[in-house]
């Protein structure tokens, strides 16, 4: 089998178990079950096989062709695409076998384990893509896939509107994306990237608008500012599908596809980018402190890691020129796609780590999500608590764990590039610790404060097993040796673009680092370990109440944009339409009459009110005509 062959097999492999389970196993949800969990095994196979056998290639077949314009539907393969699909594939993986016991009394499973097939299909095809047309089917299909999973349980009104927020916000941001390729093919002629690529070292100019356009898909696909407000909404649909999409792999499509197009980037749009990531790191972490849901905390929580990452990509543009592609604009765009990779990885592990354990904490408490009612389940579920320990001691960037590596990468980034961004990425860092520690306080230390905590057990294997898995990636995810020995080197072209602090720059950066950990978790554990309570909402009222507003400010801005302004826009356009497009203009003299007969209708409806308006506007035409404002 050739590397082609290989790779649209594992591209094609899900389609089939979607396929297969939607035709014939609608409710034989054991079996589909069973075929979907062995397609996630064969796409890690498949995986494995192009990442480390040495599988380096490009390949294109014609698709479809309209005139001038022809879409192509082609495979590159580089080393950056094998890291995303390494990822893809090994959290997919996990997602699956833990999902066999956590949705195994779901009445839905075929449907369930359905729509994970259609999300791997549609995700490994973003990942496969060597053209932005062919990037943009798969990123559609991967938000109709999200809606689907998001909406699994369609009988919850809160999983419907969900789902529909989910559809909405992210076509907001791909309609800017698809103008941003339109644009593109008009400028380049191409949407092949490595076409673009040569054309951009070659000396061709970019137009700021491009890249930002492109940027606008990232921002409803990873949830930046301002269209964040679906993620955490999204956390109605079963756990296993928050860790699968909503933290690992659809979320960080957009900073994957940032990385893809570095080659489009200009100074002006990077800014922008790095502004964007870091306003959403600190927003998202300040949004954190106030969840109880044990979902929703680290929902925010992957809002404010995916800023940090498309802070990281930012970072590169204060070295970028305007013109031509140079050394120095080349190796800051690298070091940004370094960094904001890295951690995407590291990110990936822990953070699918945390979700898993949040699944078998809910799954053990009988579904209880409030974390101020759980408590004492350190002893009563040992396994999730040492693996979820190992992931919020990674996120908060502890030594020797994963995320203290690609954390500092983009410390020291913005600490060489931008001082003001350091300042507040590192506050996020404080914050992160803070609402870390605090959620792990109250789930995992003290006394049960339910009933359903105190009769908490552990699952079975299928449920601990990935929480082991994704523990041990959480450690060692963030060593050079991992990647270049472990990992054979098949990373090599994305892990060398790691930026590493050296001498003065190493001391201060991980002085910062330690200083932000110590401080968030002294923090968490003066207010939260002797009262496990809401203790900083008594302590510090205005605070939160501050904190409270700012977060809840988006979604009735938005409410107040659909309803007053959207809304009764639709409404104008509807009345245009059927008076006079349908009425007058389609219809002629005949829609003319209706017009006329709707008026006369109205004079006899045998409604006192309407009689009143129609007399007081009797009375201003008898005035007006009397005193000559109208004559005839």
């Amino acid at each position: 089998m050739t590397s082609a062959q290989l790779a649209f097999s594992v591209l094609l492999l899900p389609l089939a178990s979607a396929a297969i389970i939607g035709f014939f196993l609608r409710r034989a949800g054991g079996l589909a079950a069973v075929i979907s969990v062995l397609t996630a095994t064969g796409i890690a196979g498949g995986a494995f096989m192009l990442a480390f056998g040495g599988h380096r290639f490009e390949t294109a077949h014609e698709w479809l062709r309209l005139g001038d314009f022809v879409l192509s539907i082609g495979v590159k393969f580089d080393d950056l695409a094998a890291l995303m699909l390494t990822i893809v594939a090994v959290v997919g993986l996990c997602v699956h076998v833990f999902s066999l016991g956590y949705m195994h009394d779901d009445g839905a499973r075929a449907r369930y384990f359905g729509g994970l097939s259609i999300f791997m299909f549609s995700m490994l095809g973003i990942v496969f893509a060597d053209n932005l047309f062919m990037m943009f089917i798969f990123w559609e299909l991967v938000g109709f896939s999200s809606w689907l999973l998001i909406n699994h349980y369609l009988h919850r009104q809160e999983a419907a509107n969900a789902a529909k927020k989910a559809f909405i916000a992210n076509r907001v941001g791909d309609f800017g994306f698809l103008i941003g390729i339109v644009w593109c093919h008009a400028q380049f002629g191409t949407t092949n990237l490595s076409e673009l690529a040569r054309l951009v070292e070659g000396g061709a100019l970019v137009a700021s608008a491009i890249p930002l356009l492109l940027f606008c898909g990232a921002i409803g696909k990873s949830a930046q500012l301002p269209l964040h407000v679906w993620l955490p909404d999204a956390m109605e649909g079963p756990t296993p599908v928050s860790a699968l999409i909503h933290a690992a792999t659809m979320v960080a499509a957009g900073i994957y596809m940032l990385c893809r197009i570095n080659v489009l980037m200009v100074a002006d749009a990077l800014t922008v980018i790095m502004w964007v990531g870091t306003a959403t790191a600190l927003y998202a972490a300040l949004c954190a402190i106030i969840q109880s849901d044990i979902k929703k905390v680290l929902a925010y929580s992957t809002l404010s890691q995916l800023g940090y990452m498309v802070a990281a990509f930012g970072l590169g543009s204060l070295a970028v020129s305007h013109g031509p592609a140079d050394a120095a604009h080349t190796m800051m765009i690298a070091a940004g796609v370094g960094a904001a990779m890295f951690h995407l990885t590291t990110h990936a592990f822990f953070k699918a780590l945390m979700f898993l354990g949040s699944g078998s904490v809910i799954h053990a408490c009988h579904h209880e999500q409030d974390i101020f009612k759980m408590g004492g389940l350190a002893k009563k579920l040992p396994v999730t608590f040492a693996t979820f320990t190992i992931g919020v001691l990674a996120i908060i960037g502890t030594p020797f764990l994963s995320g203290f590596f690609s954390k500092d990468a983009i410390l020291y980034l913005a600490y060489a590039n931008n001082q003001t961004v350091f300042v507040i990425l590192a506050l996020t860092a404080v914050l992160t610790a803070f609402y870390m520690l605090r959620l792990w306080i109250l789930v995992f230390r003290g006394a049960p404060r339910g009933a359903d905590a105190d009769h908490a057990h552990e699952g079975g294997i299928s449920l601990t097993a990935p929480l082991v898995v994704l523990a041990i990636l959480s450690v060692i995810g963030g060593y050079g040796w991992f990647f270049t020995t472990v990992a054979r080197g098949a990373f090599d072209g994305v892990y060398a673009l790691v930026p590493v602090a050296h001498g003065t720059d190493h001391t201060v950066i991980l002085g910062v680092s330690m200083a932000v950990l110590v401080l968030g978790a002294v923090g968490a554990f003066a207010i939260y370990r002797p009262s496990p309570t809401d203790a900083l909402a008594t302590s510090a009222p205005g605070v939160l109440g501050g904190i409270r507003g700012l977060w809840s400010s988006f979604d009735r801005v938005y409410g107040y944009y659909v309803a007053k302004v959207q809304q009764r826009f639709a409404m104008l356009l509807n009345f245009l339409e059927q008076i006079f497009l349908s009425g007058v203009i389609i219809r002629g003299t005949a829609g003319i009459v209706g017009l006329f007969g709707l008026g006369a209708r109205a004079l006899h409806g045998g409604n006192l009110n309407a009689y009143a308006y129609w007399f007081l506007l009797g009375i201003v035409a008898l005035w007006a005509f009397a005193t000559g404002v109208l004559t005839f």
